[in-house]
């Protein structure tokens, strides 16, 4: 098992993508599979820096674990409550027309990762993503 806490700041990104490269340390992963683990982790990190923490400074804390060939991350943090399951899919010419930024993370995450699971407990929001290898 891999953790690592980070402060809810875009600069601490670099610190997530190390992490996932040091959580999959020895597997053989795909070109493929690697970008979406990235790209479902660093979304997940910036929806956390931008939406639980508005107006300051939190910490998001990572954990990742292998099981047979599935990886699993677990990332929590402290701030607001979201829970991503309530989150309904984009409408891409809504979106197109009034040309809104956004509005695509976690549809992405919920498609691309094999599964996605959200609990609050003591305080937290808790995201639980996994990925097969």
């Amino acid at each position: 098992m891999i953790t690592l806490k980070v402060k809810s700041e875009l600069h601490e990104l670099k610190k997530v993508r190390s992490f996932l490269k040091n959580s999959l340390e020895g597997k053989e992963t795909s070109e493929k599979d690697y970008y979406i683990m990235e790209l479902s982790l660093v979304e997940v990190c910036i929806n956390i820096i931008k939406y639980a923490y508005p107006k300051k400074t939190g910490e998001i804390y990572l954990r990742s674990w292998v099981k047979e060939n599935n990886i699993f991350f677990e990332i929590r943090d402290d701030g607001i409550p979201f829970d991503p399951r309530t989150t309904k899919k984009p409408d891409i010419s809504e979106i197109i027309e009034k040309e809104k930024k956004g509005g695509f993370g976690v549809f992405l995450i919920r498609s691309l990762m094999d599964r996605v699971e959200y609990r609050r407990e003591n305080n937290q929001n808790i995201l639980i993503m996994n990925k097969s290898f």
